[in-house]
C-alpha cells in the first residue's frame, strides 16, 4: 500500500515538475561534498534543512525565497535565542516540510506549492540523505558545511559562497564574509600588544551542546575569547578531536585553574527548576572559593549554540568580553549598540533587546552569584 502511494506522488510530482518548471537555462555547483549539482539558472524558491541552514540563507538575504520550513521554526518557544528568527517572524507561519536536525518529509516537500526549485542541507550526515532525498523528489539537494568562526572558518565561508552562486548573490556571500573578517581582524588589532602578564584568564560555562547544560560545559576552543587573547583556562588542558568544540570538564580541575574572569551562556537558563549554570554557581559552594565568583566577575553571554552556532553572537560576546577584560582597548564600545549593528547586517534588524528580554535582561551584565 505504501509503495502505491510512494508511486502516485512521483506521478504527481513529475507532472508539477512538467508544469511549474519550463525549459530554462541550467548551471552546474559544486556543493561542499565535491558533488556536481545541476540547478535553473535563476533559483527562486528554496527550502533550508537542517541545523542553521536558514541562519546562512538569511544572512544572504534571500529569505522570501523560502517557500517551507521544518518544524524547528513553527515550535512555540518560551525563550528563543536565533536573532534570524527573531528578525523574520513570518517563518513561524511558513508550511512546514520535515522536522528539525534534518528530518525531511518528502512526501511533504512533493506537495508543496510553490515547491522548491533546490533543497540547501546543513549537516548531511544527520537526519534524511541528501542523495536519497535528491532521488527520491527529483529536487537538486546542495551540501553546506556549517563551520565556525574559529578553526573552522574556511568551511563557513566556503559554503557561504556556495550559496551565493546558487542563489545569484555571490556579491553578498563576498561582503558577509568580509564582514566576519573585518570585525575578527579589528578585536585581534585591539589586544594584539598585550603582554603576557596584562593577558586574562577567562572560562565559560554552561554552553549549549543539542541542549542546554550546566556550568561545566565549555568549549576548548570558544572563538569569542581567541579573538580579544583572552586565555581561556581549558584551551591548554590537552583536549583533542570533537573534544575542543564541546567538552565537560570536572569541577575540582575548574577549582585548580581559578579563572579572573567566568562567563555564562545564558542559554543555561533553559533549565530553570532543574539547575543550571546560574543556578550552581550560586548553590554549589565549591563554586564560592573561585576568585571570579568572590571578586563579583561573572558575566551573563548571549547564547552560543541555539540550532547551531549564532555567528553574530559570536561576535557580540567577544566585543563584550573585550570591553569586560579590557575595558581601556574598548572604552569606544558600547557592548548592546555593537550587537545590533552586527544583528542588522546579519539579519536586517537590531534584535539584541528583543533577545535579552527572554533571558530575563542578563547579557552583558554582572551575574550576582553569592
Amino acid at each position: 500500500m505504501r509503495c502505491l502511494q510512494w508511486a502516485f506522488w512521483c506521478v504527481v510530482f513529475g507532472c508539477l515538475v512538467l508544469l511549474t518548471v519550463p525549459a530554462q537555462a541550467a548551471k552546474t555547483v559544486t556543493d561542499a561534498a565535491g558533488r556536481q549539482v545541476t540547478l535553473p539558472e535563476n533559483v527562486e524558491r528554496v527550502v533550508c534543512s537542517g541545523p542553521g541552514c536558514l541562519r546562512l540563507l538569511t544572512y544572504l538575504q534571500a529569505q522570501d525565497r523560502v517557500v517551507a520550513v521544518d518544524d524547528a521554526e513553527t515550535k512555540e518557544r518560551g525563550l528563543d535565542a536565533r536573532p534570524y528568527a527573531l528578525a523574520n517572524p513570518q517563518f513561524q507561519t511558513m508550511p512546514v516540510f520535515g522536522s528539525f536536525r534534518g528530518q525531511d518529509n518528502p512526501e511533504r516537500l512533493l506537495t508543496l506549492d510553490p515547491g522548491p526549485q533546490v533543497i540547501f542541507k546543513t549537516y548531511p550526515h544527520m537526519g534524511f540523505d541528501p542523495e536519497e532525498l535528491q532521488a527520491k523528489t527529483g529536487i537538486p539537494v546542495v551540501i553546506l558545511h556549517y563551520g565556525d568562526l574559529g578553526p573552522h572558518r574556511a568551511t563557513l565561508f566556503s559554503s557561504l559562497k556556495i550559496m551565493g552562486r546558487v542563489l545569484g548573490k555571490p556579491q553578498r556571500a563576498e561582503e558577509v564574509i568580509g564582514f566576519f573578517s573585518k570585525h575578527i581582524r579589528t578585536l585581534a588589532e585591539r589586544t594584539a600588544s598585550l603582554s603576557g602578564t596584562e593577558t586574562a584568564t577567562a572560562y565559560v560555562g554552561g554552553v549549549a551542546f543539542k541542549g542546554p547544560h550546566g556550568f561545566q560545559s565549555t568549549e576548548p576552543d570558544y572563538p569569542p575569547f581567541q579573538f580579544v587573547n583572552a586565555r581561556n583556562v581549558v584551551a591548554t588542558a590537552g583536549i583533542e578531536g570533537n573534544q575542543r568544540q564541546h567538552a565537560d570538564i570536572a569541577k575540582e580541575q575548574l577549582l585548580e585553574w581559578d579563572p579572573s574572569a567566568c562567563f555564562v551562556d545564558l542559554s543555561t537558563l533553559q533549565l530553570a527548576g532543574m539547575g543550571g549554570a546560574l543556578h550552581e554557581l550560586r548553590h554549589d559552594p565549591a563554586y564560592q572559593f573561585l576568585s571570579a565568583t568572590q571578586d563579583n566577575k561573572v558575566y551573563g553571554l548571549l547564547p552560543y549554540n541555539w540550532y547551531t552556532k549564532n555567528f553574530g553572537s559570536v561576535l557580540a560576546n567577544a566585543y563584550f568580553i573585550g570591553k569586560t577584560l579590557y575595558p581601556q582597548r574598548f572604552k569606544d564600545i558600547n557592548p548592546a549598540a555593537q550587537a545590533d549593528r552586527i544583528y542588522t547586517f546579519l539579519v536586517g534588524a537590531p534584535v539584541f533587546d528583543e533577545l535579552n528580554q527572554g533571558f530575563d535582561q542578563l547579557a552583558f551584565t554582572r551575574l550576582e552569584c553569592r
